[in-house]
């Protein structure tokens, strides 16, 4: 992969092991100083090299800085020594030039692939229940996820994505008789659901006022997953498959799961139900399987569930779980264990909560009663690239507090619109320049120009040179929230960068005209 960041870091770690006489005192950094002034990048090598030599890490970065001048020849101005013992590089404009020149030649393939190992990987999320539309929280969870499987296959690894569908059990059965009691006009049970979308249900389903709550509960979550689908397609998430709970059951999925744990000896009787022993593998307590009545619980359906995945060879398995499942994670890695599997290839992740802000106060979402503002509601109201953005914002462990007037708001304020604007400034430059002239500067040697960088320029180069950095960065932490903030740094630099070096002629007017005439703080991108 193309990179010359990383390159730059090998010839750090390569000149730091011929100080020492072999390999290097640990793994040395190289990172952005937190002023231009300091150079380029800074390294930490000598601080990590200084024990080994015996040496002050001042004297050592001395000597590290001319082993590395020697080696980079051209693409090194000057390495100076700071501090308590980094040394600060500040690269050449050949250097620069070069690294360009590699960037446009990689194309649309910079900054892809390089996971080591590659991963065969299946990421589950959303999975809301399907009793209801998908609400502004189920929305976080659609944003992270696909973002999440977007930036794992740029990282190179093959990725699937999977919707568990909760289609089984007592809330689907209390689903059933709410549709029934709105199609005879009677109140839903008290532990039912009263939205709206309930009526409107039972109004679709020919002769619901009739019908048995399991056949009302069939059709009632068919054509809310149809909804849900379509909704999912609008926020541009898409699935590969839709795993049915209720198929388990119907292929006694679960009870070949419970044999299994008996063979294994993981599990034992008491009281009259079946209990599984997961405090053996780190949980508080052990859990019930089966109830004395003969019925399973939900977490027998979930262990079947995860016993599938394990059959279908996956190397990893990751998770995104609500907010509400913080009990749960010890108990599935456990259940995953007991079944056989690897702890390593399990990943449980927990989204947090998400706030929709209305004129200062927060909007109360419950499926139940009917109070909840819609995913779909959200996208007509600030848009898909808007909703997308702010969902992401903040990592997932943390709650996200999402501002609809910040998100209207056509300002530099609004990150979505500053980004889009710089977005807009770019496509009225290409415009401009034309294919004709672009394929000429793509096949020119940009290493041959002897014209000075502007330092906007550099500041621009460097930031889309960390782009490969962001992609392993973000997929190893499984963090999308990182690339709202990359985008947002882009944004800035191209917007200083064409600030202080005009590259097509005034292409302000055009971009302005095509921004607002598409009123892309909506549908843009």
């Amino acid at each position: 992969m193309i990179d010359p960041i990383a390159d730059l870091r090998a010839a750090v770690t390569e000149a730091s092991a011929a100080l020492r006489g072999g390999g290097p005192a640990g793994e040395p950094g190289l990172e952005r100083p937190p002023r231009a002034d300091f150079g380029d990048f800074s390294t930490n090598a000598a601080m990590l090299l200084a024990p080994a030599l015996g040496e002050s890490p001042r004297a050592v970065a001395e000597r590290l800085g001319a082993v590395l001048s020697e080696r980079l020849g051209g693409e090194l101005d000057r390495a100076e020594v700071a501090g308590p013992g980094f040394l600060n590089l500040f690269m050449s404009d050949d250097w620069y030039r070069g690294a360009l020149a590699r960037m446009v030649r990689a194309g649309e393939e910079f900054g892809r692939g390089g996971a080591e190992p590659a991963e065969r990987i299946l990421v589950e999320f959303v999975s809301a229940n399907p009793t209801g539309p998908l609400t502004v929280a189920s929305g976080r969870h659609a944003a992270y996820g696909d973002s999440l499987c977007r930036i794992l296959a740029l990282a190179g690894h093959a990725v699937e994505r999977e919707y568990y569908v909760n289609d089984h059990g007592t809330q689907v059965l209390r689903f059933g008789e709410s549709i029934r009691a709105r199609a005879r006009g009677e109140e839903p049970p008290e532990d039912g659901y009263r939205g709206a979308y309930v009526t409107e249900l039972a109004g679709r389903i020919p002769g619901a006022a009739n019908g048995e709550s399991d056949e009302l509960a069939r059709e009632g979550v068919k054509l809310m997953i149809e909804g849900v689908r379509a909704s999912l397609e609008r926020f541009r998430v898409s699935f590969d498959r839709f795993f049915s709970e209720r198929s388990l059951y119907e292929r006694d999925a679960t009870e070949g799961a419970l044999r299994l744990l008996e063979e294994r000896e993981h599990v034992y009787p008491l009281e009259g139900a079946v209990w599984l022993r997961t405090s053996t593998f780190g949980d508080d307590k052990d859990r019930v399987l089966m109830r004395s009545s003969g019925e399973f619980t939900y977490f027998a359906s979930d262990i079947a569930y995860h016993e599938d995945k394990l059959e279908r060879g996956y190397d990893r398995s990751i998770d995104v779980l609500g907010a509400d499942h913080h009990g749960y994670v010890r108990r599935m890695a456990a259940a995953w264990q007991a079944l056989g599997g690897d702890p390593e290839r399990l990943e449980l992740l927990i989204m947090q909560l998400v706030n929709l802000l209305e004129h200062g106060r927060r909007v109360q979402m419950s499926k139940r009663e009917g109070e909840f503002v819609t995913l779909d509601e959200l996208i007509d109201d600030i848009g898909v690239d808007a909703a997308r953005f702010f969902l992401l914002q903040r990592s997932h462990d943390t709650t996200a507090d999402l501002d609809l007037s910040l998100a209207r708001e056509q300002s530099q304020e609004n990150p979505v619109y500053y980004v889009q604007y710089a977005h807009a400034r770019i496509a009225s430059i290409l415009r401009k320049a034309g294919d004709e002239r672009l394929d000429r500067a793509l096949a020119a040697d940009i290493r041959a120009s002897h014209e000075q960088l502007h330092p906007s320029a550099r500041a621009l180069l460097k930031r889309l040179l960390e782009l490969p950095d962001e992609v392993r960065t973000a997929a190893e932490r499984r963090a999308p929230h990182r690339f709202t903030t990359y985008a947002h740094d882009v944004a800035q630099d191209f917007s200083a960068f064409y600030r202080d070096c005009r590259v097509v002629g005034a292409a302000e007017e055009e971009a302005t005209r095509i921004f607002e005439s598409r009123s892309v703080s909506r549908r843009c991108g």
